[in-house]
């Protein structure tokens, strides 16, 4: 299988805290040369302050310098690199139950999650609520680091005991694709280079993996979604007539001469071309940004929905979802929110709390309506005006939502419609 050299995968970390994940990317990035001159020195320096013997790696992540004052990530650090066969961004998210929200947003929109596991404590309680939070997001591929090999011997069996375990746990989510490298971050077993010391492993190392990782099917191929940003009119000479609907297609694939409906008011036409800066298209897919002209002159505004006509979104004023509260400020019952959903912004308010997860035990926590920085929690949502939705296991983009305080315009919640 030939992977495109252009092709972008997004990865988030996760893991308990001091399992060493920002070792783990500084390895990452220290060994496969993705480390700027002047970043090497920097942090050379800082290690020798520090009275390290050789570099730290984990300091090519910690950016903000409470992290390195106190050895600790505390916001989500994106990093971006590139090898010869793919290009990469990494959200490096802290491990703390205090930052979930910090997870969430590293996570939303990636193709892959890096879990780390110290080798000698096994599956813990922070796992299961990480495996919790990258099952909800349903990201679609989940890499098992078993890290600090070197701690244990480097024991096969410890390692095949800990795959045993993760795997009974990710059998009860909805995890799709598990796959597991033991490796040591610190001494570089089997993170860009393989390992003499576990000849008994088999598998390649995780750069290997993240190279070849098959992402192309992760994105909703089958539901055409193209959600109106803009309505383009150059009223010029040459484009007299043009009437052209811009955005980003969040899923599918799109031909000229198509049968469409426009959402919500249900009126139909066809493509009639497929533009783009360079060239007209015959056909589009996700997630390419288009110009789309119809046949049929429709009024037609930004928050539309352009969808096959035999393929449609539930058109709906209430969603249930799952959401996590990112705001510092509690929820008021019946406070009237703004909701962003694809290009579509209006007004809605939260019906019912139905109950919260306790994420690290996850269980229902009932009867309780109190929502606060970090929780989770199922609820339901009432909108002014109809929003075009699908199940965010079907689709994560026409799927999600965030909430927004109209006094402040904070972004106080992400959710996931059920």
């Amino acid at each position: 299988m030939s992977i495109d050299k252009n092709q972008l995968l997004r990865f988030t970390t996760a893991g308990s805290v001091d399992d060493g994940k920002s070792t783990l990317i500084g390895r990452l990035l220290y060994d496969s040369k993705s480390i700027f001159e002047d970043q090497l020195d920097s942090v050379e320096k800082t290690s020798q302050k520090k009275g390290h013997d050789g570099v730290d790696l984990a300091l090519f992540t910690d950016g903000l310098r409470d992290e390195r004052e106190q050895g600790i990530t505390i916001d989500v650090a994106y990093r971006y690199f590139t090898t010869p066969k793919r290009k990469f961004i990494i959200a490096d998210t802290p491990g703390h139950v205090q930052y979930t929200r910090n997870m969430v947003t590293g996570a939303s929109t990636a193709n892959a999650a890096l879990l780390l596991i110290d080798a000698r404590h096994g599956v813990i309680e922070q796992t299961k609520r990480h495996s919790y939070i990258a099952s909800l997001l349903q990201i679609p591929h989940v890499i098992v680091c078993i890290n600090k090999m070197d701690l244990v011997d480097y024991s096969e069996e410890k390692f095949n005991e800990i795959v045993e375990d993760y795997e009974a746990l990710a059998s009860k989510m909805m995890i799709k694709d598990v796959q597991f490298v033991p490796i040591s971050a610190l001494h570089g077993d089997n993170v860009v280079n393989g390992s003499e010391n576990m000849d008994w492993y088999k598998g390649g190392p995780l750069l290997n993996t993240l190279e070849t990782l098959h992402i192309g099917s992760d994105i909703n191929k089958k539901d055409a979604r193209f959600p109106v940003q803009t309505v383009i009119r150059p009223q010029s000479k040459e484009f007299i007539d043009y009437r052209g609907y811009a955005g980003r297609i969040d899923s599918g694939i799109f031909r000229i001469g198509d049968e469409v409906t426009i959402l919500p008011s249900e009126f139909t036409s066809k493509i009639k071309s497929i533009d783009t800066i360079d060239a007209e298209l015959e056909e589009a897919f996700a997630p390419m940004s288009v110009t789309m002209q119809l046949e049929d002159d429709i009024d037609i505004s930004r928050g539309d929905m352009i969808v096959k006509t035999k393929n449609q979104p539930q058109k709906t004023q209430e969603v249930e979802a799952m959401i996590c509260w990112l705001s510092n400020e509690k929820y008021v019952p019946r406070t009237k929110f703004i909701i962003k959903h694809t290009t579509n912004e209006q007004t809605a308010m939260v019906k019912n709390v139905e109950y919260k997860v306790d994420v690290n035990t996850l269980d229902r926590v009932e009867n309780d309506q109190d929502l606060e920085m970090n929780d989770i929690a199922r609820i339901a949502i009432k909108t002014a005006k109809p929003i075009m939705v699908d199940e965010y296991r079907d689709n994560r983009n026409t799927g999600s939502f965030i909430l927004i305080n109209p006094n402040n315009n904070e972004t106080v919640a992400a959710g996931m419609i059920i």
